[in-house]
């Protein structure tokens, strides 16, 4: 299984992604070897969204729709 996930930073900006190990992948986000260019100057804070996929191809087509949609409409889809 594959997971669409966001994450809320310390400064309340939103990053998404696709893993298959939300909570491994979040680990690694907090260790800067591993983690993403955008989150070692913006630290995670917590996971506020899943979303789960059968395969890559369809996380990685839904990772896309999302990080297209505005602040206001990512919190909406959290808030559901």
């Amino acid at each position: 299984m594959w997971f669409l996930y966001i994450i809320e930073t310390e400064n309340n900006k939103l990053y998404t992604g696709i893993t298959t190990d939300v909570e491994r992948r979040f680990q690694e986000h907090l260790c800067e070897p591993k983690g993403a260019k955008f989150l070692k100057a913006n630290p995670p804070k917590k996971v506020v969204y899943t979303e789960e996929y059968e395969n890559r191809s369809e996380a990685s087509k839904r990772e896309a729709q999302v990080k297209k949609l505005s602040r206001k409409e990512k919190n909406l889809l959290i808030k559901t």
